[in-house]
């Protein structure tokens, strides 16, 4: 209007963040990205905005909502089953068998040809063998197919042999079960663990330390990264403990001092003294060359020889330690992880109330990421978060890690490419406090079904309840659609404004369609609003 001041038109809403605003009252993913859909029979080619798909309210709030909503229906789905899922796999088709006849056959002709040294046969046996693996993929083989190349150097083996320090477990033959014991009246009882890693110092009430110079930061560091390996050992003891298949959903989860720990919903009833002993004897040895003291940094920093295919000394031109010679001349364990002294465990009964809490608490900050969870607000909390992602930049993440490099060992599959001491890997980001894993660890027979299964279970539910409502809904025909990602500059692309707008209007049209269809189920009359429904 002519009467506003630059001011004033400066805060009213642009045009995309109302677009926005009501692409999230709807549901709508706000940053959706573009793919161009050709449809192989009308030869029609259209643009179809996807869903981000993103797991953070922070960067897209419908999108983040849906994933934790189907986690929750995953957790609830498996915590308490009486019945065993059915696992047992389909005989291999001829057409399978046939296909990895010829694999073998292309392996033995491969392994042929680098022997004589023709490398140009070599390299198109190897792209053919490569063809046959994508198609037994296709025709549904699982699992990992054998390399053409044969392993130049076996692994080092280490002993299996327990520490002296560590406490004997009893074990068992791990039956092929994962439902738990039914006690009598019928009830069968299931679990709530959290475990928590050791104390680095003395803590305040804010998660920071009492003295921040006897803080172990480089422990806390090391133990954040080697989190997931102890977890999975966990399980594996508990395993063996109890035996049967023990059945889990987790959520890692920072605490207030930044360190991780573990809820963990777990099929079935487990005396709390075996969980307690299980967390005491558990730990994870880290085979790695040592690397307490730094060999390199700032500007002096190792640099990459093109004729010795290496990195080198800077000052003496020597190569550094390859990977496998560093790892076969280790002795001891660099890094040594367990858990802390406190241990929770609780029974829990399927369907009760307070089951239905302990879904909310395990899936809580799932909407968050591992950052935004840790509080930062003050100056202190500031430090004690900048101590320690000073020490997650040079704690190696992998084998394949370039902070070897800062330590005088050239890691596996270094290059010209490599920067020194610079890993992209997640466990060196701050914002994920040096948790390189996933956020929600789900065992492989919790429910039966992966995460598009239980997607497929809320889509049909869908469809059958409008289908009763007498509006039908029939599946389009996928099989002659081919997708590709949106060429960069591609002129043809809608603007992200039109996307928004287009989904929101058809999402608003499949809420009409199912609310009439939920009126109906109750026996309202279609033309009744959900509103005067309910207030009848």
């Amino acid at each position: 209007m002519s009467g506003e001041t630059r001011a004033e038109r400066m805060r009213q809403p642009i045009a995309l963040d109302v677009a926005k605003a009501a692409a999230e009252k709807y549901g709508v993913c706000i940053r959706p990205f573009t793919m161009e859909v050709e449809d192989r029979a009308s030869f029609e080619v259209r643009y179809v905005a996807v869903p981000c798909g993103s797991t953070v309210e922070s960067v897209c709030g419908p999108c983040a909502k849906k994933a934790k909503a189907l986690r929750m229906a995953q957790c609830r789905e498996g915590w308490h089953m009486a019945e065993e899922p059915d696992f047992t796999p389909t005989a291999p088709t001829e057409d399978q068998k046939a296909l990895l006849t010829f694999r073998a056959d292309l392996v033995k002709a491969y392994r042929e040809a680098v022997e004589a040294g023709e490398a140009g046969d070599a390299d198109e046996l190897r792209e053919e063998i490569h063809g046959v693996d994508a198609e037994l993929r296709q025709l549904g083989v699982r699992g990992r197919f054998p390399s053409p190349d044969a392993p130049a150097r076996r692994p080092v083996k280490r002993s299996t042999k327990r520490r002296q320090d560590a406490p004997n477990l009893p074990r068992r033959r791990v039956e092929k079960r994962t439902v738990g014991r039914e006690y009598a009246g019928g009830f069968r009882p299931s679990m709530f663990v959290t475990l928590t890693l050791d104390t680095y110092g003395r803590v305040r009430d804010d998660g920071t330390p009492v003295d921040p110079d006897t803080y172990d930061y480089r422990r806390a560091a090391r133990d954040a990264v080697y989190f997931a390996s102890l977890v999975d050992r966990w399980w594996q003891n508990l395993r063996r403990v109890v035996g049967w298949d023990v059945q889990y959903f987790a959520t890692v989860e920072p605490q207030k001092r930044a360190a991780p720990h573990l809820h963990a919903a777990v099929r079935g009833s487990i005396p709390h003294e075996t969980i307690r002993l299980v967390t005491a004897a558990t730990y994870h040895q880290v085979w790695w060359p040592n690397h307490d003291e730094l060999l390199y940094g700032g500007d002096h920093l190792p640099v990459w020889d093109a004729r010795a295919e290496a990195f080198v000394d800077p000052d003496t031109r020597e190569p550094l330690t390859a990977w496998a010679d560093a790892v076969e001349a280790v002795e001891e364990p660099a890094h040594v992880v367990t858990f802390g002294p406190q241990v929770h465990s609780k029974g829990i009964l399927g369907g009760s109330e307070e089951a239905g809490r302990h879904i909310g608490y395990l899936t809580k900050y799932l909407t968050k990421s591992i950052g935004e969870v840790v509080e930062q607000s003050t100056e202190r909390q500031r430090r004690h978060a900048d101590r320690l992602a000073d020490e997650l930049a040079v704690t190696p993440c992998s084998d394949r890690c370039p902070v070897w490099l800062l330590y005088g060992v050239q890691p596996r599959g270094a290059g010209s490419r490599t920067t020194p001491g610079h890993c992209k890997g997640r466990a060196h980001r701050r914002a994920t406090l040096g948790l390189p894993g996933r956020r929600v660890l789900v065992s492989r027979k919790w429910s039966g079904k992966t995460l598009a299964d239980h997607r497929a279970d809320r889509k049909r539910f869908v469809i059958e309840a409008l289908k009763a409502a007498g509006i039908e809904k029939p599946e389009p025909d996928t099989s002659q659609l081919v997708w590709h990602k949106v060429r960069p500059g591609d002129p043809n692309v809608p603007p992200r404004a039109h996307q928004l707008m287009h989904a929101i209007a058809e999402r608003t049209r499949w809420k009409a369609e199912y609310d009439r269809a939920m009126l109906a189920a109750a026996g309202a009359s279609p033309g009744v609003s959900a509103t005067e429904s309910i207030a009848a």
